[in-house]
């Protein structure tokens, strides 16, 4: 599923416009966050996840497992702000941030 470098380019083009989806805080991956961030992947695709822990060690932590979880692929990562990427199974075209 190795996205290529362009499509990483196009990707961060049309994540620079698109505004946090989920937002994951002290609690980590629970159950709410891991179901919203499958939801958000399965309408929209490309999402920004946007990760309120200070430490830059534990977010970077957070975002690999973030990755591990939902198999997904990382675009970009900005700070606080991570635009993740994974191809839906049943795209909805009005909701996909990418079609």
């Amino acid at each position: 599923m190795s996205v290529t470098s362009a499509k990483k380019k196009q990707f961060r083009t049309l994540g620079h416009n698109l505004n946090p989806i989920v937002t994951i805080a002290g609690n980590g991956l629970s159950e709410g966050v891991l179901a919203e961030l499958e939801r958000a992947l399965e309408d929209h695709e490309l999402i920004k996840v946007k990760i309120a822990v200070s430490d830059r060690e534990s977010r970077s932590a957070l975002v690999k497992e973030l990755l591990g979880v939902s198999k997904a692929e990382l675009i970009q990562e900005i700070g606080k702000i991570a635009l993740i990427f994974r191809e839906a199974k049943k795209p909805h075209p009005q909701k996909s941030n990418i079609r």
